[in-house]
């Protein structure tokens, strides 16, 4: 069973030591290190899951054009007619309900809570006055590889999106009591709902379909009509041309991403700069915001720590499912139903998008805690954990790997597979980040990225490799003196105080002893 995040356990040979005063971040006001041990926290769990779970929606970006992200509409090998139009069916099905949106707002709770736990960490080892320089210093670097990762890379980049909202709400909010932390975040949910992702998106489809179509009746009835008429319903048909592209436009997306490097992330580029651009300052910045601020709620109150019963979780699982699972499920029906008609799948899949991910999210999280808590297997957890630790270095390795598969390498897959055959990557793709990341730790602290990391935010080379206690006589063949002398020059090396910090997407997160 994986413990409380309140549990820490230290060898007796190394004694806590009390706090200096006036001592910086970096100082060693907290236990000393414990010797080299397996730590596994039920965050990093969660955050391993996450990282493996999000790549189950965004698989088909690495391998599909982008207009087919919601539902394989106009691609190269149609995914709802042929011999596994049922199969495919299936699986967008299942794609949808259980995890469109919902491991993206699991990262966001965790990086939320990530920052409750770096920001009061330090501020009661009495560093305040350097823990805002650090939670700067952290983002503006997270915010620079989600630019690179993004152009350089895959456009679907989340790091720009909360290095930025991390620099610009976080920090001034961390104060607030769990209560107006979730009233807060639903206040921003409101706003959400006026995105330019999905129900924002689905309200201005609705009002230029109505102005379409009483302009195409006017124009029926003989009647002359405005350049605002004209207007919209030019407009109208370029945004079913967006939703439902031609074949012009299937050749023309094939042949740039099987162009080479150059000619790939020139296309890449373009959807970049509406991403970071368009989709953030149209409100787009409210989906991430309002999870965070959920996630820095839910550690305050013990529940991302995994310290409440297990009857929380099993309730909150429970109503959260029964609220996601139905109101999704029927909103993916009807869309399915009418072969995706753009206003009907604006109106049941759309317009209830926040109402089925944000509980969809809660219950997620509350059945890996239940599991967890109840004794999951060590070396399912173990694995999940050291996936979750080093959660920035294996996505980053996952957008470089599926780019390479489908897009930069000599297979050049993009558009050649079917929409089922797609999940045969996601699992070779899993397999390389369970298996890497545990043999990864058993010889370096952090994962390259979180090392990267961390050197640029405290402007100096920190220690990767996995520190060994000196041997020689005392217990468990270990001096204590020896030991307790050699801990302390390696406090002197590391500016924050862990052994092993999860230095990734969340930042400051602990793993659990």
């Amino acid at each position: 069973m994986i413990a409380p995040a309140s549990a820490h356990s230290v060898p007796s040979e190394i004694e806590l030591r009390p706090a200096a005063e006036g001592e910086e971040l970096a100082g060693p006001a907290r236990p000393l290190p414990t010797l080299r041990q397996e730590r596994i926290g039920s965050m990093d769990v969660l955050r391993g899951v996450a990282l493996l779970g999000i790549l189950i929606a965004n698989v088909t970006s690495f391998g599909l054009p982008d207009w087919a992200y919601f539902a394989p509409l106009s691609i190269n090998k149609p995914a709802f007619s042929g011999p596994h139009a049922h199969l495919n069916t299936v699986i967008w099905f299942a794609r949808w309900v259980f995890m469109e949106g919902k491991m993206r707002g699991l990262f966001s709770l965790l990086f939320g809570a990530g920052v409750i736990l770096l920001t009061s960490r330090a501020e009661k080892r009495g560093a305040v006055d350097k823990v805002a320089d650090i939670f700067l210093r952290r983002n503006m670097w997270l915010l620079l590889f989600g630019v690179l990762h993004a152009y350089l890379v895959w456009a679907g980049d989340i790091l720009y999106f909360y290095a930025l909202t991390a620099l610009i709400f976080l920090y001034p909010l961390r104060r607030l009591k769990p209560k107006t932390l979730l009233i807060t975040a639903g206040c921003v949910l409101a706003l959400n709902a006026f995105d330019t992702f999905s129900s924002g998106r689905a309200m201005l489809d609705l009002s230029l379909h109505k102005r379409a179509a009483t302009a195409i009746a006017a124009q029926q009835a003989g009647a002359t009509l405005t350049d605002q008429q004209k207007d919209d319903i030019q407009a109208w048909n370029e945004r079913l041309q967006e939703w439902k592209p031609d074949q012009k436009a299937i050749d023309d997306d094939l042949a740039a991403n099987r162009g080479g490097y150059l000619s790939a992330q020139a296309a890449n580029a373009r959807i970049v700069v509406f991403f970071e651009r368009d989709l953030y300052y149209g409100l787009g910045f409210c989906d991430v915001l309002s999870m965070m601020l959920i996630g820095m709620a839910l550690v305050k109150n013990g529940f991302l720590t995994a310290q409440r019963s297990c009857k929380t979780y099993a309730l909150a699982a429970l109503v959260a499912t029964a609220i996601s699972v139905p109101v999704v499920s029927i909103g993916a029906s009807k869309a399915l139903a009418s072969n995706f008609d753009l206003i009907t799948t604006d109106k049941w899949m759309f317009l209830t998008y926040d109402l089925g991910r944000v509980p969809g999210t809660i219950a997620i999280a509350s059945i890996v805690l239940l599991i967890v808590k109840a004794g999951a297997p060590p070396w399912a957890t173990k694995r999940l954990a050291a996936v979750g630790q080093m959660a920035l270095s294996n996505y980053l390795l996952t957008s470089i790997v599926c780019k390479f598969i489908f897009v930069w390498g000599p297979w050049k897959l993009y558009g050649k597979l079917e929409y089922y055959q797609l999940y045969y990557v996601l699992l070779a793709v899993w397999v390389v980040n369970l298996v890497w990341s545990p043999i990864w730790l058993r010889y370096f602290e952090f994962g390259p990225a979180e090392w990267l990391w961390r050197s640029l935010t405290y402007w100096k080379k920190q220690p990767i490799r996995v520190w060994q206690a000196p041997g020689g006589p005392g217990s468990c063949g270990v001096n204590p003196a020896r030991a307790r002398k050699a801990v302390l020059e390696r406090m002197s090396t590391l500016h924050d105080g862990e052994h092993r910090e999860s230095a990734d997407l969340n930042p400051g997160i602990l793993p659990i002893s």
